[in-house]
């Protein structure tokens, strides 16, 4: 009689997970362990000591998951918020952290290793009124890939001493106030989270239907300053001045949406300052409003040509091709509004523009790929494929097919032939994914499990193709092919009793019943006295579950 083997196994991954940890080999722990929570999902212990072995491989999200998990699972085990909250402090997100070590002590208040979790964390809460310290960005461990992702500070990486800089700001963060050079300033602005160098110059920040008044204005005189020699007035000073007066002018009428007499001032402004891009951007603003789109984008293209002549910030350059992009959109012309929002990423990367990106690109493809569509040419090329396989030239037919698919993917038997095709060339799994495409768009189509059938036994898994021939014969009991894979399915799994296993171990059913207490001791009793089991049979219920093993081949009655 075989008996509970799937708790042996959970069992002995779990010890082998233990003793991986203990050795520091935190990587092969994680593997056990996370075997063993397949095998039992539900087992809260595993989770924790996942969460444990992450911790110590300084994966600390993936261990607040499992801590979470844990949690989750059994709320009144008080290690759960343990390992939750040591996850938490590693995070540097000590006000949580303590919150949770306190949520573990409601449940064992005399717990030594929450009180001292909870020590731990609230001496770290160093902020105003015991709050969460801001810390040392530059200490951050992913600090080097957030650099990279960041077309400015990328740059800056290729420069030896701003590497040097880095390395010393994260050694002793305290001597930030000693580093005046710009890199670092807008090397903190990213480590924070917002562009410290960034100006309020456009009319419409991130909207579209507001002009913001520009805050980049001259600064006003102090009183205490010397007064003008007006016989001798700057020539630039004074036209900047006027313009910036233009150019409120322009933001309030735009706000009021009387855009002719917002156009009127922000021409006044260009004309008084020709060299500043802020105003050409409000102006593209106004005829984005009035759907004017093509002048909207001839306005920013001059935007941006007048802004790399004159050296302006990056952002208003990108904020000016992004309004071009979102002009082309308006107009349906996707291309080049792709063309223009990637354009304005690579001077800035402004988190809305990457989302309308990544929209953007998922639509023209998709576009591309319903005009790539035409049913007659696809069964031209399935024509074509069909005879070279015939001629066992299964590479040219996998070729004819791949087009036969693009001209029409949604017909199921072109994906029952690719997996054929893949069969042949032994790429069983791109075999088995084009036989779950096939049965996806068709789940009568019973060539379909026929060939995942045939799959299976190929790869030597007969549990699994004997279940894919039994759906066969589901759809047509007289199936001769069903039946003969079928057979020989069965026949090659009880010549494998780890196939018998893992099919059994795979049904819902069977785990329930060994995971239920009372049918462990009934099993462990039967393997102790076989004369048992005619006692148990007695009960319909636990007689059923016994039935139900066996037929699954878990356990044998001799």
């Amino acid at each position: 009689m075989v008996m509970t083997e799937w708790i042996n196994m959970v069992n002995d991954l779990k010890s082998e997970g233990n003793k991986a940890l203990e050795s520091d080999d935190f990587e092969e722990a994680i593997r056990k362990y996370t075997e063993a929570i397949a095998l039992d999902p539900e087992n809260h212990v595993l989770y924790s000591n996942r969460s444990a072995a992450l911790t110590k491989a300084a994966r600390y999200l993936e261990a607040l998951g499992d801590a979470d998990k844990t949690i989750e699972i059994k709320p009144d085990w008080a290690k759960g918020f343990s390992r939750k909250g040591t996850a938490l402090c590693y995070l540097n997100r000590y006000e949580e952290a303590a919150s949770v070590f306190m949520e573990g002590l409601k449940i064992d208040p005399e717990n030594a290793q929450l009180k001292n979790g909870l020590e731990d964390a609230q001496s770290k809460l160093t902020g105003p009124s015991g709050s969460q310290p801001l810390g040392n960005p530059f200490a951050f461990p992913d600090i080097m890939q957030r650099l990279e992702a960041n077309p400015k500070t990328r740059e800056y990486l290729k420069q030896p001493d701003y590497r040097m800089m880095i390395q010393l700001l994260q050694q002793n963060p305290n001597s930030l106030q000693s580093f005046q050079d710009p890199r670092i300033i807008q090397t903190l602005g990213v480590l924070l989270g917002f562009d410290l160098e960034q100006k309020n110059a456009d009319a419409s920040e991130d909207k579209e239907t507001e002009a913001t008044p520009d805050q980049t204005s001259m600064p006003p005189q102090s009183s205490n300053s010397k007064p003008q020699n007006n016989s001798n007035p700057e020539p630039e000073n004074q036209p900047n001045s006027q313009a910036q007066e233009e150019k409120q002018k322009g933001n309030e009428a735009y706000k009021k949406k009387d855009f002719a007499t917002a156009l009127e001032h922000y021409d006044k402004a260009i004309e008084l300052d020709p060299t500043d891009i802020t105003y050409r951007n409000n102006k593209s603003a106004v005829y984005f409003e009035l759907k004017d789109y093509d002048k909207c984008i001839e306005i920013s293209e001059e935007a941006i040509n007048i802004g790399r002549e004159n050296r302006a910030d990056y952002t208003l350059i990108a904020k000016a091709l992004a309004r071009a992009g979102k002009a082309c959109m308006k107009k349906e012309d996707n291309e080049s509004a792709l063309r223009y929002l990637n354009k304005s990423l690579s001077e800035h990367r402004n988190p809305e523009i990457q989302k309308i990106v990544q929209v953007l690109d998922k639509k023209i493809k998709e576009n591309e790929r319903l005009k790539y569509i035409d049913p007659e040419k696809s069964l031209e090329a399935k024509t074509l494929g069909n005879d070279h396989f015939k001629k066992g030239d299964y590479p040219t037919a996998k070729k004819h097919y791949d087009e036969a698919i693009k001209r029409n993917p949604d017909d199921a038997k072109l994906y029952s032939n690719r997996a054929a095709c893949y069969t042949k060339l032994l790429e069983f799994n791109l075999a088995l994914k084009d036989a779950d495409k096939c049965i996806e768009l068709d789940p009568k189509f019973i060539k379909g499990y026929l060939r995942k059938g045939s799959i299976f036994y190929a790869m030597k898994e007969p549990s699994k193709a004997a279940q894919a021939y039994l759906k066969a014969l589901d759809l047509d009991p007289n199936c001769e092919e069903a039946n003969q894979g079928y057979r020989d399915s069965r026949m090659a799994e009880g010549n494998d009793p780890e196939a018998v296993r893992k099919r059994a171990m795979a049904d819902p059913e069977v785990t329930q019943i060994l995971k239920d207490p009372a049918m462990q001791l009934i099993l462990q009793q039967m393997e102790k006295d076989p004369k048992a089991v005619r006692e148990h049979l007695q009960n319909p219920e636990v007689a059923a579950k016994i039935e139900k093993l066996m037929e699954c081949g878990i356990i044998a009655l001799r």
